[in-house]
């Protein structure tokens, strides 16, 4: 009996799938072309977003904006892939657009920080206060940019840290970019003691930054008598010189004005204190009985 059930159940199954079989076809030859449309979008995503990126480096566009442009182009490929995949199993793309805006606009809501961290990667593009390759200051951070994504910057600091920084707290904060000018200015402050002729020290100093042909004489040089200090004389020194010689050049001239006031017997003092201990007399006591 049991035997005759199970005969029975094939037979239901094989008179089903002879009637349905063009619907079975149909399901199949749309599940096969979602996985193709899926995997030929996945590619396409790929091989567009570097396409993007490889022609706008040849156009010779910014690194940073060549790099946030082609992510971009590669996550709307990517989105109208699975519509198109949704659309090809019979799902409403109109529906689902819909469904996806409203899901948009609860994930907006929900996710505050990540949109406006969008937005302000959009204004870092088109605004461009700081590029790949640049050495900038945001806020306490200090680096070197080596990308702008969507949401956040990454930077490499002086010591080889690596830095991700969300693109909100930059665009609402101070950036200073060490980078975009091609000449930066040195500032030093020299103490020499009381005793030396103000007249021949700025006289020396001026001669130690005309020597150097990495002082650019053009951008002007400056060496005046800055403070009249508690225990000696603060001679200030401004000159210019390229942004990439300037630390080089700081240190140089640093070992340079030592070694040519010493030789010229100019003192550069070194704070002191004078202890003066007064001994006093013991006076004798007289004790009374």
């Amino acid at each position: 009996m049991g035997d005759l059930n199970v005969v029975n159940d094939i037979n239901h199954a094989g008179n089903w799938l002879i009637l349905n079989q063009e619907l079975l076809l149909s399901y199949i030859i749309n599940c096969t072309s979602v996985i193709i449309i899926l995997v030929i979008g996945l590619f396409l995503a790929k091989i567009i977003s570097k396409g993007v990126n490889k022609l706008l480096i040849t156009r010779h566009i910014d690194n940073t904006v060549a790099g946030f442009l082609s992510a971009l182009v590669k996550y709307i490929t990517i989105t109208l892939t699975l519509i198109a995949s949704l659309g090809k199993i019979g799902v409403q793309t109109t529906s689902v657009i819909a469904i996806l805006g409203a899901a948009g606009m609860a994930v907006g809501l929900a996710l505050q920080g990540s949109l406006s961290n969008f937005a302000a990667g959009v204004l870092l593009v088109t605004l461009r206060p700081l590029r790949t390759g640049e050495y900038v200051e945001v806020g306490k951070i200090g680096g070197t940019v080596l990308n702008v994504h969507i949401f956040y910057t990454m930077l490499r600091t002086l010591d080889g840290k690596i830095a991700v920084i969300p693109n909100g707290k930059i665009i609402s904060g101070n950036i200073i970019n060490y980078s975009r000018e091609p000449a930066r200015r040195n500032e030093f402050i020299i103490s020499v003691s009381y005793n030396s002729d103000i007249d021949l020290v700025i006289k020396i100093l001026k001669n130690v930054l005309k020597k150097d042909n990495r002082v650019l004489k053009e951008k002007g040089i400056i060496v005046g008598l800055s403070e009249l200090g508690p225990s000696s004389l603060k001679f200030i020194i401004r000159c210019w010189s390229k942004n990439e010689d300037l630390n080089i050049v700081y240190w140089d001239l640093m070992a340079k004005f030592k070694k040519t006031l010493d030789k010229n017997k100019i003192i550069i003092p070194y704070p002191k204190l004078d202890i003066k201990i007064i001994k006093q007399k013991k006076k004798n006591k007289k004790i009374f009985i």
